[in-house]
């Protein structure tokens, strides 16, 4: 019997990556490319359709080795339709077949889904958020995208758009958000708002990285910014925590690299910010899989299909 395998692409406004897995998910190979180096929609799908061709071919496999192609997306999907609606930082991607378009170029199935709902599936199956039923899985990235599992399943909502934490209005007049809407917590904690402001407290262009390198030496502008940061997503998640009485919230993404600056200044505002009994049981807590954690939930989703839709 021929071994089978998956692939897996996370499909993100900074990065694009692909991956070749075991039937036990486990990850054989990985690329990574620059999102930034393709300038329109189908420079970054025909990067994908190369991602996918060169590590089959340089992994020694034929097609019919492969299982199927899983794709996770920064954005609103239709799963059974397998269309995008759009991407809310990435331009030009509207009511786009992608799940069509990559099986006619491919010759294999593809499935897809939001990435933060893969992360949460991943983190659910295999992480931080494995044995609890209630969890809120997020990613903190260009975007903020929310996962989430309620009574032991994936919820996916009417239009397969829940989980979009990112797009809480935090405030009553704020920032205009690249989703359309006004004061989302997105344009308050999305990496690109952190390093604008950051450079504005230090008079330079800072990254996320040295960012949070100064924070773990006590700088106290460091600090103040991701206290600052941080105490937004608390308050937005005290009131996710209140209406679903959740068991785990699980952080992700670029920006929680930061580290125990933002985990604590979180578990502080929701303990402060939350009613008693939710925020008793809640627990918060950085992402197992890490920044694979995309990836992994696109194989399992073309592992398990139908199962998890």
């Amino acid at each position: 019997m021929e071994k089978k395998f998956i692939l897996g692409v996370d499909l993100g406004a900074t990065n694009l990556r692909v991956a070749l897995f075991d039937l036990g998910c486990g990850i054989k190979k990985k690329d990574s490319f620059s999102t930034v180096d393709f300038r329109n929609k189908e420079d970054l799908i025909r990067a994908i359709v190369c991602g996918a061709n060169s590590i089959i071919e340089r992994s020694g496999l034929e097609r019919k080795n492969i299982l199927g192609l899983g794709l996770g997306v920064p954005g609103p999907v239709d799963v059974k339709k397998g269309i995008i609606h759009f991407l809310p930082n990435i331009p030009g991607w509207r009511q786009v077949r992608i799940k069509k378009i990559l099986q006619e170029r491919l010759g294999m199935p593809v499935s897809l889904d939001n990435d933060a709902k893969l992360m949460c599936l991943a983190e659910y199956k295999l992480g931080q958020a494995r044995g609890f039923k209630n969890a809120l899985c997020l990613t903190l990235g260009t975007g903020v995208g929310g996962g989430l599992v309620l009574g032991g399943r994936l919820y996916r909502g009417a239009d397969n758009a829940a989980g979009e934490i990112g797009h809480i209005p935090i405030n009553g007049k704020g920032p205009r958000c690249n989703c359309g809407g006004i004061a989302c917590l997105e344009s308050y904690i999305g990496n690109h708002r952190i390093m604008h402001r950051a450079a504005g407290v230090f008079k330079r262009r800072i990254s996320l990285e040295e960012l949070s390198a100064l924070a773990k030496k006590q700088n106290k502008k460091a600090l103040r910014i991701w206290r600052e940061a941080a105490g937004n997503l608390g308050i937005a998640l005290s009131g996710v925590v209140n209406l679903l009485n959740l068991d785990a919230i699980v952080i992700g993404g670029g920006v929680s690299a930061s580290g125990r600056i933002l985990f604590d200044t979180v578990r502080q505002t929701i303990k402060r910010r939350a009613m008693s009994v939710q925020a008793k049981r809640v627990k918060v807590f950085k992402t197992k899989l890490g920044n694979d954690a995309g990836l992994i939930g696109a194989a399992i989703l073309v592992k398990e299909g139908r199962n998890i839709l």
